[in-house]
């Protein structure tokens, strides 16, 4: 697979919807992850991140003018012990509900699909990242309806282990702008992670549209020590 530069992939689509990036730092001491969220209606663009515990929550930015919370208020990012989970929605607890009962990353997704508004029908993206005596491996998954066909969910997990430094796959949740959004296809694409987190952080946000952008959160985790830095950009002040 072909190294895309995701600086170019985020500046050439003015639509990814929302989108998840796990790899590893070039020096090889930290495990790396981003979450973005956009939005094209009012609804969608009054959200900002706020930290929560060791994780992160939507919230309104302003109550008053939110209309339907149930697919854009949630915790996307929930830690576990050692795991570290990554969602566009609130599977993120059905995650970390199955997990605490021993089923697999795969396996706690199976009592999910798609996202039900039509008619776009947006995949739910999700990833789990596992730190282990300096070792690290992650997992990601994305539910779809086939094609935009609601009456099958076709489901699919890709499995990393023992990342390259320097290397991160990244998938979202729509090709590009379209009425409907065209579901994300193919496998994660393999992006490049930077040392600097503030410079990472920098490079992803400026490169998203400027008018769809909503939200940013970037992590990275000490692979030795599991001690973690939080970078967070909300367009919304």
């Amino acid at each position: 697979m072909n190294l895309v530069s995701l600086k170019d992939d985020l500046t050439n689509n003015s639509y990814p919807g929302r989108g998840i990036i796990i790899g590893k730092s070039p020096d090889g001491r930290k495990a790396v992850t981003a979450y973005f969220i956009m939005g094209r209606s009012v609804n969608s663009r009054n959200r900002v991140f706020v930290e929560d515990g060791d994780g992160i929550r939507t919230q309104a930015h302003d109550p008053s003018k939110l209309t339907d919370p149930s697919l854009i208020i949630y915790a996307p990012v929930r830690v576990m012990g050692n795991k570290t989970i990554v969602t566009n929605g609130d599977q993120t607890d059905t995650i970390y509900k199955g997990m605490d009962f021993q089923l697999t990353f795969e396996q706690t997704l199976r009592s999910r699909e798609f996202e039900p508004d039509s008619p776009n029908y947006t995949p739910r993206i999700s990833g789990i990242m596992h730190m282990e005596d300096g070792r690290f491996n992650y997992a990601m998954s994305i539910l779809k309806s086939n094609n935009g066909d609601p009456s099958a969910c076709n489901r699919f997990t890709f499995a990393y282990e023992n990342p390259v430094p320097g290397e991160a796959h990244f998938i979202h949740t729509y090709m590009h702008d379209g009425n409907p959004l065209p579901s994300f296809e193919g496998e994660p694409k393999l992006v490049e992670v930077l040392d600097d987190q503030d410079e990472f952080t920098s490079m992803i946000w400026e490169s998203l549209n400027e008018e769809n952008k909503v939200s940013l959160f970037v992590r990275y985790i000490d692979l030795v020590t599991g001690e973690f830095k939080t970078r967070i950009i909300n367009k919304n002040k």
